[in-house]
């Protein structure tokens, strides 16, 4: 690749970063079985909703046969704590399945409309959505079960074959998730590669139809050029300085605790984490007074971190960076609080809040990923408007406010993927809405039938009857 990495702020590796090496013992099945997938892909474009279906009970089946070790896995990996018994991340795919079974063939029925009369009487036309063929899928580490599993259920249930990598930044969530693939599937149809960079270079090598990338802007714009030399289609799910606006017209309390839990569920390693706190100042010292008692509260137990109730990021680099944006800011005259040394291991990061932060500040400029939350304060909406433009467009904005006035301002004073008001990441949840980016968060849409959709071709069809009349001129 041409161009590499200077940060390590993504959620996937860093496609070009050369200290990382690769097993290289799969890729010499790679061409083969890109050939094979190309041979199989017309034979999933014609398969039954039956046949589409009965893959994804399969591996719903293979899923929730293999709780325990995927549990072990993301413990493993990130920390996580081993309950609930099926983590979040893996009853979102157990639910995207089911979804895709209950509705797949509505999805797959052929949109019917009406010519106008001058096409000819008796004409008929119809949008008839068909499969891409092969699909390229890039797995993240900060939830390296759920948005490798997600993004698969949309390409099997539109038909398509697929490649899916794995994250090797999470090895152990890598292997279980390669088993589950390798039991339900063929490799005709799903094929599994691990590894690292080299892997991902001769991945976006091959002349595939469409790559799935859930990742930074900085690799998206990789896995872009990479796409163009072939005129792939993508969907990037990228990232983002997501905002938080607090003010004061809804329960101060209430958005304290929903922006503290987003911040610190995974070590705040979410890409629709809130990235920063706009608050108006009459109502900050309340919100910072509930957001550190649930620190305390939830993360906390007789004066220590308890290092699973928060996460683990996920490596020493990514320590270093945060830690870098802490220092930058304390000498640019923010003031910490809390925060404080990472565990004896290095990864476990204490929660901190940087409060007379600054837009200059190196931790205003880059994605955060972590459980650190910046507070700027506001009089006017202009101000956070104006700051909102001057970056790129976040994958989520969330304005916890009942002034109607407030809110339809920020809505159509700025862009973003999508937005939750009075919440967080409700948008996300609900799969009748279509979830994705714009602009440097990303491009694309999934969930429910927006994912269908996404990883479908829509094929336009009209049937005459007869001599059509000639067009009417002007």
């Amino acid at each position: 690749m041409r161009r590499a990495m200077t940060t390590e702020t993504e959620k996937t590796p860093d496609i070009t970063d050369r200290t990382d090496r690769t097993d290289l013992s799969d890729l010499s099945d790679l061409s083969g079985i890109f050939e094979a997938q190309r041979r199989h892909r017309w034979v999933t474009k014609t398969s039954t909703v039956e046949e589409r279906t009965g893959h994804l009970t399969r591996l719903r089946a293979a899923i929730t046969e293999h709780l325990d070790e995927i549990r072990a896995a993301l413990h493993a990996d990130l920390l996580r704590p081993p309950r609930p018994r099926v983590p979040t991340e893996v009853a979102a795919v157990l639910a995207d399945i089911d979804d895709a079974v209950a509705h797949l063939a509505s999805w797959t029925a052929p949109t019917p409309l009406t010519p106008p009369p001058y096409l000819g009487e008796g004409a008929a036309e119809f949008v008839q959505y068909e499969a891409r063929g092969v699909c390229l899928l890039f797995a993240p580490w900060n939830f390296p079960f759920g948005l490798l599993f997600q993004p698969l259920v949309p390409i099997i249930a539109a038909g398509n074959t697929a490649i899916v990598k794995p994250n090797e930044l999470a090895p152990a969530t890598s292997a279980i998730s390669a088993r589950i693939i390798r039991e339900v599937f063929s490799p005709e149809h799903v094929a599994v590669f691990t590894g690292g960079v080299e892997l991902a270079n001769a991945l976006l090598e091959l002349p595939v139809d469409h790559i799935f990338f859930t990742g930074s802007p900085a690799v998206g714009r990789v896995v872009m050029a990479g796409a163009a030399r072939h005129l792939a289609s993508v969907t990037l799910e990228l990232g983002g300085k997501c905002p938080a606006i607090v003010d004061g017209t809804t329960d101060v309390a209430t958005a304290a605790v929903q922006i503290a839990q987003a911040k610190h569920s995974n070590a705040g390693q979410i890409c629709l984490s809130p990235d920063h706190l706009w608050v108006r100042p009459e109502v900050r010292d309340e919100f910072l007074e509930h957001y550190q008692r649930w620190v305390e509260k939830n993360l906390y137990r007789e004066g220590g971190l308890v290092p699973e109730a928060l996460g683990r990021i996920v490596n020493q680099r990514n320590v270093d960076r945060l830690t870098g944006y802490l220092d930058d800011a304390v000498t640019r005259g923010a003031t910490l609080v809390g925060g404080g040394t990472p565990d004896p291991a290095g990864t476990v990061l204490p929660p901190a809040v940087l409060l007379d932060v600054t837009p200059d500040m190196k931790i205003m400029g880059e994605e955060i990923f972590g459980p650190i939350l910046p507070v700027l304060t506001f009089t006017d909406p202009a101000q956070v408007v104006e700051h909102v433009r001057a970056g790129g467009k976040p994958l989520a904005m969330y304005v916890y406010s009942n002034d109607r006035a407030l809110v339809d301002a920020v809505l159509a004073g700025t862009s973003s993927g999508g937005v939750t008001v009075n919440g967080w990441a409700l948008h996300f949840v609900d799969s009748q809405l279509p979830f994705g980016g714009v602009g440097t968060s990303g491009m694309g849409r999934y969930h429910g039938v927006h994912g269908f959709r996404e990883l479908s071709h829509a094929r336009s069809v009209f049937v005459a009857v007869g001599e059509p009349a000639p067009p009417p001129t002007a």
